[in-house]
């Protein structure tokens, strides 16, 4: 056969193949057109629209309407059931038979009384098979429910992504009716489109690109569209060129089907419940065509609710997981935030995940699972390797705004010297979706050349979920070995890092914390979630030690081991990486915080129980101490301030001490007031600064020459794009000091056992800040009880101690431990940090003197030179356009120190803190008494609880 020359025009060759599938040129005469054959019309089609979630039960025996295609239904957050009536063509026998559905929002199928399918035109998921090849024995007629959830796969924003959802968003079905699907031309639009795409991405520098190029070209002209006897043909060609194989050194990639949902963010949890359930039945659908797919599953959270709400659904979770398909990974309730969670917290995430991954699939998970979240702490590694799991997948980091993670594949060393295999996908993403640009960024993207020759590929549609499709299978297969790209496995996270870790002689380690130098502003933002979140934290802990004391003392007590385990789970669930960061819509918000409230309720009864127990139920007023040391401190009681002295992890009753020096407050003649206790002397000026901060027995200033301590300043907020996310470095150019006087610092307690001044300022028109400071006897710092109205747009307040200290590095106070930080902008790496995330205190020092910040519920930190600066307050507008508008209440303090911050007690201040003294009843007659005393000061007794039946947890 005669054949014209290849003109060797590469873009109308390639233009020639595009147009030849596209799905919006020539579909009248190209192979595009040919995906469906005959369509037929529904029987019926009727709706029925609810404006909460409800059951199937439920709605299968409500009153449906009829519906036309176009009408709009919604508003945003409602759900639209339809109610379907189909009858297949006799006609139609030996056809593959699909019903096809087009429209907005997230729907899934219901046949026979369970889901079977979700749809979502956003997911590239718009027909539900009826048949595979319609045989006589099949029925031809049935009645299938659509449940339409009134939003889409990233929520409902106005006008962009990250926008406050539109709660008047309206929503329709555009097409639904019954086809014949012609498989072999999807078939043959797969190997067109792998060509295709070959080309574009190997470029013009590459041989094995025109060799793609000229095959799909020869392809065009082999195919009729019209003539479905050319395909085979056409098929032969393209499959000559995937056969054609690597060599033996060739990057390998390991296929793994994932499916990311966050468990709230754009969305509720409620709404993400039926995410799951879509996403994951889809996934049982396609293990079922597809029995080489593999497809990895995190946050037992999750799988928690769909246990509860689709529990045949579980059930089939169960089948797979057993065949090793359906793989649970992560070991943890939620993918948690990396910073913010309190060590207890993280390890309690594990727990929490292993036990139920334990009990319901008897699997114990080796990797940890985070590809999305806003940093990693550097205790991360010991807490993995103390939990049993030895390997580390996330992507993250390759968000980095200024410098480039050096890694892919490497050792990640935590404080303590514990090391993880660390693994970041190098196609920078956890959704791919299968395609060539996918494979070559994975190789050409891979910083470990030479050290790691295996990487993962995470594909399927994620963050809203909707995971993986039958398309993205095909692709993969097309190309599992074929020259000029990488070999491509389906795999499992044990195998990728089996072979990475047999393969690691020449891998590089990164010691310290996984710093991502973006989104920084979520230490900050939602400060009622993170003031929720430490509050929940330092209750719990108190339950568990007062309840496990309890059971020792009167073992009539019964522990709440239900009950806790419930209140964990809610506070672990709220510390999902897009809820305690802040970066959620407002629902989501009133559901974290009526979360919390349900802890502090319910965690408050648990808590007098155990005092019931423990105090005999006298009727004199006690103290119990909660932390492993003795405290003596200022409470308030009924009967005013007293002084008490409480043992460690114990109780006393309310005796009156007396300081060795009380506290005095004096207003001096300029105005500015003078509060001494023999440990500290300072000076208040009349807007609430304080001109002298001295440390007495030291003799030591601690606020520098001509500075202010205590300095309200506010900075314009707004970022590049990530609105609750992102505080910037050019923020700091923007800095004005709060100066405005309403009310002058005035005397309201003057000394004894406590000293404070109250003082008002105004931020703007809209908002001020009221704060007491407070000096108590025998207290070695200063707090500041603020009170903050909040009204403000793209704004971030913080607060200022220039003080008298020379350091390169600062300390912050991490999970179980703390880490050192530059506090000079030398490098790149250096300056990336100009804002940072600490837990109860940071802490600046030079030799035998320091100042430490003290906090009960922040955790965004900068300390720049001199300067040590608390984060308090932002005003983002998106996602949630109301974020921490209103009334705010919180505490911090400031404490210069003689020696190291260890030898000086910060860290027992800071928890002091946090953890307050609790009132209790006890008998008259009560004997100060302590369970618990620990002889080393570096060692603190974290928690306290009864241990658990369940020894593989």
């Amino acid at each position: 056969m005669y054949h014209q020359p290849v003109l060797k025009n590469r873009r109308t060759l390639l233009e020639r193949a595009e147009k030849f599938i596209s799905d919006i040129y020539f579909t009248d005469c190209n192979l595009r057109g040919r995906l469906y054959g005959d369509s037929c019309p529904l029987v019926s089609l009727t709706s029925f629209l609810s404006p909460k979630r409800i059951t199937f039960a439920e709605a299968s025996k409500q009153n449906f309407a009829p519906y036309r295609i176009g009408d709009t239904f919604g508003p945003t957050w409602w759900t639209c059931w339809f109610k379907v009536t189909l009858k297949i063509p006799e006609s139609w026998r030996g056809k593959e038979v699909h019903l096809l559905w087009e429209s907005d929002g997230e729907a899934m199928v219901w046949r026979d009384g369970q889901p079977v399918q979700g749809l979502t035109k956003e997911g590239e998921k718009t027909s539900y098979i009826l048949s595979d090849c319609l045989k006589d024995e099949e029925p031809h007629s049935d009645t299938l429910y659509v449940e339409m959830a009134c939003n889409g796969l990233f929520g409902a924003g106005q006008g962009s992504m990250i926008a406050a959802p539109d709660p008047n968003k309206k929503f329709s079905l555009q097409r639904a009716e019954l086809v014949v699907f012609n498989r072999n031309v999807r078939e043959l639009l797969t190997d067109f489109e792998m060509l295709i795409d070959i080309v574009k991405e190997l470029g013009e520098g590459e041989q094995r690109g025109y060799q793609a190029l000229f095959t799909v070209n020869e392809m065009v002209n082999l195919c009729d569209p019209a003539n479905s006897s050319s395909f085979s043909k056409v098929h032969n060609l393209a499959q000559k060129f995937f056969n054609q194989r690597n060599g033996e050194s060739q990057h390998t990639v390991h296929a793994m089907g994932h499916c990311h949902i966050d468990s709230a963010w754009l969305w509720p949890y409620e709404e993400t419940i039926r995410k799951c359930g879509r996403s994951w039945v889809t996934v049982i659908r396609l293990m079922e065509r597809n029995p080489e797919f593999v497809f990895t599953c995190s946050q037992a959270q999750q799988f928690q609710w769909v246990k509860s709400w689709y529990p045949g659904l579980f059930s089939q979770i169960q089948h797979y997981v057993k065949k090793g398909q359906f793989i649970p990974v992560g070991g943890t309730w939620v993918e948690m935030d990396g910073n913010l969670p309190s060590g207890e917290s993280m390890v309690r995430q594990f727990l929490e995940g292993q036990r139920f991954f334990n009990q319901e699939f008897g699997v114990h998970c080796k990797e940890f699972w985070l590809p999305d979240t806003f940093g990693y702490s550097a205790q991360l590694p010991q807490i993995m390797q103390s939990c049993g799991i030895s390997n580390f997948l996330t992507q993250k980091l390759s968000w980095n705004l200024v410098n480039t993670f050096p890694h892919n594949t490497f050792f990640w060393e935590g404080l303590d010297g514990s090391k993880v295999l660390t693994h970041f996908p190098p196609g920078n993403s956890y959704e791919m979706k299968g395609k060539i640009e996918d494979l070559v960024r994975t190789v050409k993207n891979n910083k470990d050349k030479g050290r790691a020759n295996h990487s993962a590929a995470l594909f399927g549609f994620g963050d809203g979920g909707g995971g993986p499709t039958q398309l993205m299978l095909d692709r993969l297969r097309r190309v599992q070995d074929t020259d000029g790209l990488p070999k491509v496995q389906t795999s499992s996270p044990d195998q990728l890092f089996s072979r990475l870790q047999s393969d690691s002689a020449l891998l590089c380690t990164w010691s310290g914390e996984l710093f991502l130098e973006l989104h920084n502003g979520t230490y900050t933002t939602q400060a009622q979630i993170k003031r929720g979140n430490r509050q929940c934290e330092t209750l719990l802990h108190d339950v568990e030690i007062a309840s496990s004391l309890a059971l020792c003392q009167d073992r009539t007590f019964k522990y709440p081991v239900k009950k806790l385990q419930e209140l964990w789970r809610l506070l672990l669930l709220n510390q999902f990486h897009d809820v305690i960061p802040g970066s959620c819509i407002e629902m989501v918000v009133e559901d974290a915080l009526r979360y919390y409230e349900d802890i502090r309720t319910d965690g408050t009864a648990l808590l007098h129980d155990a005092f019931g127990a423990l105090g005999s139920k006298g009727n004199s007023a006690g103290v119990f101490n909660s932390l492993p040391w003795e405290r003596h401190e200022v409470i308030e009681t009924k009967h005013g301030f007293v002084l008490v002295r409480v043992p460690s992890v114990g109780l006393s009753p309310v005796k009156d001490t007396q300081p060795v020096t009380p506290v005095s407050v004096t207003v001096q003649a300029d105005g500015t007031i003078l509060m001494e206790n023999g440990i500290l002397r300072t000076v208040v000026n009349k807007d609430g600064t304080l001109a002298s901060l001295c440390l007495i027995n030291a003799n030591r200033e601690a606020i520098y020459d001509g500075c202010h301590g205590n300095q309200f300043v506010m900075f314009d907020d707004v970022p590049l794009y990530w609105d609750a996310w992102d505080v910037m470095d050019y923020h700091l150019q923007t800095r004005k000091p709060v100066l405005e006087v309403v009310q002058p610092a005035h005397v309201v307690s003057s000394g004894g056992l406590r000293g404070s001044v109250d003082f008002t300022l105004r931020i703007s028109d809209k908002s001020t800040v009221t704060q007491e400071i407070i000096m108590d006897a025998m207290c070695p710092y200063i707090k500041f009880n603020t009170e903050v109205k909040w009204a403000e747009s793209h704004r971030l307040l913080k607060v200022e101690f220039p003080v008298r200290v020379h350091s390169p590095n600062a300390t912050y106070e991490i999970q179980f431990g703390h880490l050192q930080r530059p506090t000079h902008r030398n490098t790149s790496w250096d300056w990336a940090r100009f804002e940072v995330w600490g837990h109860k205190w940071a802490d600046l020092s030079e030799h035998n003197f320091g100042v430490a910040l003290l906090n009960d519920c922040k955790y965004g930190y900068s300390v720049h030179k001199n300067t040590m600066t608390l984060s308090l307050l932002r005003a983002p507008k998106a996602p949630d356009a109301n974020a921490d508008m209103g009334i705010h209440h919180f505490t911090y303090a400031i404490m210069p120190h003689s020696g190291s911050f260890q030898d000086a007690s910060v860290i027992q201040c800071a928890y002091n803190l946090n953890f307050p003294l609790r009132l209790i009843q006890c008998s008259p007659d009560t004997v100060p008494w302590s369970a618990f005393s620990v002889s080393s000061e570096a060692v603190i007794l974290e928690t306290v609880k009864q241990v658990s039946n369940e020894r593989k947890a």
